[in-house]
């Protein structure tokens, strides 16, 4: 029932995702394997042949839980990347795996949801709870976003304003411009490596002479005058703040120029390319 892997997380090879037959078909053996462990636990005196038969449920079940947590890896790979940062953040990984054992460990399959329905809910909490963390949003500022991203994703096609954001999120217009604002700059850490743009790091310092020619040439092209911001807030080699500084104009502003040269960088020929090397980095 294996299926080929697709990379690892925390040491753990991610399968593909299971069918619903074949999903299904491993609950009674986890459960079978839960109650096997249960009867260990008691310490009771068993008949060599019982206990071969409990260890054996109890192999098998763990075996089955192993192989049910690591085909549903790719809900969090998923769900962080719905959140806009790439998927190798390790906070966010081990949150979102954190997310998932804590699924798994709550699941009852007798009561017929899918794992992965119920395994959902656990992995979006974590996530956002570190999204949340990192980026330094008060809990109220959190639902504002998720709310106003769940309206987002419901018009897809809609550039929506201000004051259709005011509505929906039922705050004043002025709340609406600081709650969309806060979503862009979640969204716009999808392209680069880093998590917090004013933590310093150094070992996440790069220079220009270590890229490709290709590299280069491409992003020069894209951002054009906004080459060197684009370039140091990618890589962290300055904070936002820094770099609004450096170019005297305010952190909103430089916002808006950097998020310009991303949707250039995005949308251009060579977007997949890339972002291969991006995430090489």
């Amino acid at each position: 029932m294996t299926k080929g892997g697709r990379g690892f997380i925390g040491g753990l090879e991610m399968l593909a995702p299971l069918g619903v037959e074949e999903e299904r078909a491993l609950y009674p053996i986890i459960q079978e394997g839960r109650r096997a462990t249960a009867a260990i636990a008691k310490n009771e005196e068993y008949d060599p042949h019982e206990r071969r038969l409990l260890l054996r449920a109890r192999q098998e079940g763990q075996e089955a839980e192993s192989l049910l947590l690591r085909a549903t890896f790719g809900l969090v790979r998923a769900r962080v990347l719905e959140r806009g940062y790439r998927f190798y953040n390790e906070d966010l990984e081990a949150a979102g795996v954190e997310g998932l054992i804590n699924a798994l460990r709550r699941f009852d399959p007798a009561k017929g949801n899918r794992f992965a329905t119920y395994a959902n809910y656990w992995i979006v909490k974590l996530v956002n709870q570190t999204v949340q963390q990192q980026a330094g949003l008060s809990d109220a500022e959190m639902r504002l976003i998720l709310k106003l991203q769940r309206f987002e994703r419901a018009h897809p096609h809609l550039r929506v304003t201000k004051r259709e954001v005011a509505a929906e999120l039922e705050v004043s217009q002025l709340r609406a411009h600081e709650i969309m604002a806060l979503s862009r700059e979640l969204q716009s850490r999808r392209f680069h490596s880093v998590e917090l743009e004013d933590v310093a790091d150094p070992r996440l310092r790069h220079d220009t002479t270590d890229a490709p020619a290709w590299v280069i040439d491409e992003l020069r092209r894209l951002t054009g005058d906004d080459f060197d911001a684009f370039w140091q807030f990618t890589f962290k080699t300055m904070s936002m703040e820094e770099i609004a500084r450096l170019h005297g104009i305010s952190r909103q502003a430089m916002t808006k120029r950097i998020d310009r040269s991303r949707r250039a960088v995005r949308e251009s020929p060579e977007a997949a390319r890339l972002q291969r090397w991006f995430d090489q980095q």
